[in-house]
């Protein structure tokens, strides 16, 4: 028996507004745009997917799951991200930690971490 990872799902007020955050952010490409669904993946045909549903309740509290991406640059990455509209996250991180977290516009929480050491 075989299991593959479909989808990450995020529960947004808005869907399709933050599913294209988050297409734009990661240079994704749109597989639904529906209004209460909206699904974004790195190519049409790649997996996981990042899939956007609509909820009513507002995110009241620090994520129980997030995402973590490694660039290449992580300052040029964290001002890149700010400037597309990503805020900073206070989860209880220290300041000398290796990561950076940030949060997308509806405040779900993600880190850009730093340089990989072997």
């Amino acid at each position: 028996m075989t299991l593959e990872w479909e989808q990450v799902i995020v529960d947004a007020a808005d869907p399709a507004a933050l599913g294209r955050w988050w297409a734009e952010a990661l240079d994704w490409v749109v597989v639904d745009a529906s209004p209460d669904a909206y699904e974004i993946r790195p190519e049409e045909n790649r997996l996981p997917g990042l899939l956007f549903t609509s909820v009513a309740e507002k995110k009241a509290v620090k994520n129980r799951l997030h995402l973590d991406f490694r660039p290449d640059h992580q300052d040029a990455e964290v001002a890149r991200l700010l400037a597309h509209g990503a805020r900073h996250a206070d989860v209880g991180q220290g300041d000398d930690e290796p990561w950076v977290v940030l949060a997308d516009p509806e405040g779900n929480e993600f880190c850009v971490l730093g340089p990989r050491h072997l």
